[in-house]
C-alpha cells in the first residue's frame, strides 16, 4: 500500500515508477541500505521436501558471496556489511536482509534466533526475509508478525511467474496457488510482502507477464524484483543453454518487457529491482545483463519514448 493514500505521490515529481528509496524514505525517514545476512538455512527444493535438484535456474554460490566463502556470525556479517556501506554511502541504518537460501526453512526456536541477533545488531531498523511460497508456515509467520510489533518487517516470496507451466518448467516444486496462499496469509498478519518475478520465461508472451503483473496487482503485493532470465554456470538452464534449447531475451525485448509490466502493476507496489545478474565467473549469458545501471537508463528512456509509466493501465 502506498504510505501516502490514493495518490500515487511519486508521479506528482514527476517519476514514472514507484522506487522503493521513496517508500523507505517514508517510512524510516532518512535512507536505509540492505546488509545482506547468510543464516545458513537450505532450500526445501533441494533437500527433498517437494525436490531434490533445485530450480532449473539456480546455482546459489552465483546469488551470494557468502555461499562461496567461509562462513561468518551473523553479527559479523552485519558488522562487515554496515562498514562497507557506510564507507561507501554513509550510511547508518541498515536492514538485515536474510537474502541466500528459504529463510523460514528450519525450527521455529533456530529462526528466532537468527532473527534475533540480527536484530540485536547496531543500526538496525528491520528485517527483511527472503523465501519460497510454500514455505511460510503459520507458526512461523505469527513469529514474524510479533516481531514487526516491534521493528519493521518484509516477506520475500520467490513467487516467479503466475502461470503454473512456467513454475513447472522452472522446476520451483509449487504451483500459484502456493502463492496466492502465501501471500493472503502474511498479509492479514499485516506484513510488508515482496515478490520476486522473472520476466523473459520462454514459454511467456508479453501479454503473459503482464497477466502476472495484474494478478501482482489483485493480491496486493507491496514490492516487486524484476529479474531478467539469465544462465549461470552449473545449472540445468546452462545444459539446456547450451543445447540450444533455450533462447534469451535481448536487452531491446526485456525493456520491452519491462515497460510492459510496468503499465500493469498496481501504482501502489514499489519497485525494489529492475533487472539482475550473476558474478562473471557465475555468469554464462546475456552478457548486456551485466550493466544493470545502464539496462535501467534503457527501462526509464523507454518509458519515456512511450510516455509510458507504472500502473497506466489502470487509467
Amino acid at each position: 500500500m502506498d504510505p501516502h493514500g490514493a495518490a500515487p505521490f511519486w508521479r506528482a515529481r514527476g517519476e514514472r515508477y514507484y522506487r522503493m528509496g521513496s517508500f523507505y524514505q517514508f517510512v524510516f525517514g532518512c535512507r536505509v541500505w540492505k546488509v545482506s545476512v547468510d543464516a545458513g538455512f537450505g532450500c526445501p527444493n533441494r533437500d527433498g521436501t517437494p525436490g531434490a535438484g533445485g530450480c532449473r535456474f539456480c546455482n546459489p554460490a552465483s546469488f551470494s558471496p557468502s555461499r562461496r566463502l567461509a562462513p561468518a556470525s551473523i553479527g559479523e556479517q552485519i558488522r562487515q556489511g554496515a562498514q562497507r556501506l557506510a564507507a561507501r554511502h554513509g550510511a547508518e541504518r541498515f536492514l538485515a536482509y536474510f537474502q541466500p537460501g528459504t529463510n523460514t526453512h528450519g525450527p521455529a526456536e533456530r529462526l528466532r534466533a537468527a532473527y534475533e541477533e540480527a536484530l540485536a545488531c547496531p543500526g538496525i531498523v528491520g528485517l527483511v526475509v527472503g523465501t519460497r511460497p510454500d514455505c511460510v508456515g503459520d507458526e512461523v509467520l505469527d513469529m514474524l508478525a510479533e516481531l514487526a510489533g516491534r521493528t519493521w518487517v518484509s516477506i520475500e516470496l520467490g513467487i516467479q511467474s503466475s502461470h503454473d507451466r512456467s513454475l513447472e518448467w522452472l522446476g520451483r516444486g509449487h504451483d500459484h496457488r502456493a502463492s496466492t496462499d502465501a501471500v493472503a496469509r502474511t498479509k492479514r498478519r499485516g506484513l510488508h510482502v515482496g515478490a520476486h518475478v522473472i520476466l523473459g520465461l520462454p514459454s511467456e508472451t508479453i501479454d503473459d507477464m503482464t497477466a502476472t503483473a495484474d494478478e501482482l496487482s489483485r493480491m496486493g503485493i507491496d514490492s516487486v524484483k524484476l529479474h531478467n532470465l539469465y544462465v549461470a554456470r552449473d545449472t540445468r538452464l546452462a545444459e539446456d543453454y547450451a543445447a540450444g534449447q533455450v533462447f534469451l531475451p535481448s536487452r531491446e525485448e526485456y525493456v520491452d518487457y519491462v515497460v510492459g509490466f510496468l503499465e500493469h502493476l498496481s501504482v501502489h507496489c514499489t519497485i525494489d529491482r529492475l533487472s539482475a545478474d550473476a558474478p562473471p565467473e557465475y555468469l554464462v549469458a546475456p552478457d548486456w545483463c551485466r550493466d544493470k545501471s545502464g539496462v535501467r537508463r534503457a527501462i526509464e528512456r523507454e518509458l519515456e519514448r512511450r510516455d509510458a509509466w507504472q500502473g497506466k493501465s489502470e487509467e
